[in-house]
């Protein structure tokens, strides 16, 4: 079984992340998953994030999703095809 994880650094968040929500939102039909992290204590955010998404659909559309991504500036996203052996 095959399972598709992608990846998304996201450095300077408050400048890229408006541009990264209309991005996931446009593709969201091929996103199964998604989980946001980022240091924050109280009052003080960082400005680096990471996304985790688990994707669905065909390698055309994993791909496209990738590569608007990384059209963002600041944004570093790479899609990793995970494999179990039966």
């Amino acid at each position: 079984m095959t399972r598709y994880a992608l990846l998304i650094l996201v450095d300077h968040r408050q400048q890229a992340a408006v541009n990264v929500q209309k991005t996931l939102t446009a593709w969201g039909c091929i996103i199964k998953a998604r989980l946001g992290l980022h240091e924050g204590v109280l009052e003080h955010c960082s400005d680096t994030g990471l996304i985790f998404c688990e994707l669905t659909g065909d390698e055309e559309k994993r791909e496209e999703l990738t590569r608007k991504l990384n059209l963002i500036k600041g944004v570093k996203a790479e899609h990793v095809p995970l494999t179990v052996e039966e």
